[in-house]
């Protein structure tokens, strides 16, 4: 097999390596969406009810019920919350960063690595539609070369590997930047509503057990 003859053939399957890459992206942001959508409270009355309820059982001081008020939901920040008050023997300083490691653990970890994997199609997809474009930009003057004649349509056929490969790649890259946009975005609600949730609860268990 000679060299024109292969780069035709690697530009014939860069068609599969762009869309793998494209559902991969997507598949990426469809679990992301997801599990952001998973740990966040669905609205800000929901998350201050419950906000509400632990803050009157710390305020009497029954840990216990604390406890019992975070069960049953699936929301990051009962959870969270739940491991502060079966911690509540700890220095504030250690329950503060109890739950600095549990924000990044259970909350931010899975999601940052969906995210950067969604950045990675998104600068995979342009190279790997310019990769096509050389193949097929390859493929098609290497015909040329062999001083055989040519018919238009077999050139033809190169070189619109070479630009829908380009096409592809663009298409890939165009949309998953706006997704990533949106998504970092979910992210970073969600983070700040579960260190401002999580923020009023350490200062009430401060507040109730005189911890500083």
């Amino acid at each position: 097999m000679n060299v024109n003859a292969l780069a035709s053939q690697l530009g014939d399957a860069c068609y599969v390596f762009l869309v793998m890459n494209f559902l991969w992206g997507l598949y990426c942001a469809i679990l992301a969406w997801r599990r952001a959508a998973q740990l966040k409270f669905p609205n800000e009355r929901m998350q201050s009810e419950f906000l509400d309820d632990v803050k009157q059982c710390l305020e009497r001081k029954d840990f216990s019920k604390a406890a019992q008020a975070c069960e049953g939901h699936e929301y990051a920040l009962p959870r969270l919350v739940s491991a502060v008050v079966g911690n509540i023997n700890l220095s504030y300083s250690q329950l503060r960063q109890l739950a600095s490691e549990l924000v990044q653990q259970e909350v931010l970890a899975d999601l940052e690595h969906r995210l950067s994997w969604i950045a990675t199609v998104i600068k995979s997809g342009p190279l790997l539609g310019l990769f096509g474009t050389v193949l097929g930009m390859m493929a098609a003057f290497g015909r040329i070369g062999t001083g055989e004649k040519v018919q238009p349509s077999q050139i033809a056929h190169e070189i619109s590997i070479a630009l829908i490969c380009t096409a592809m790649g663009l298409l890939t890259a165009i949309p998953f930047s706006y997704i990533l946009a949106t998504l970092s975005i979910r992210v970073r609600a969600l983070q700040d509503s579960v260190t401002m949730g999580l923020n009023r609860v350490l200062e009430q268990v401060r507040a109730v057990t005189g911890k500083g």
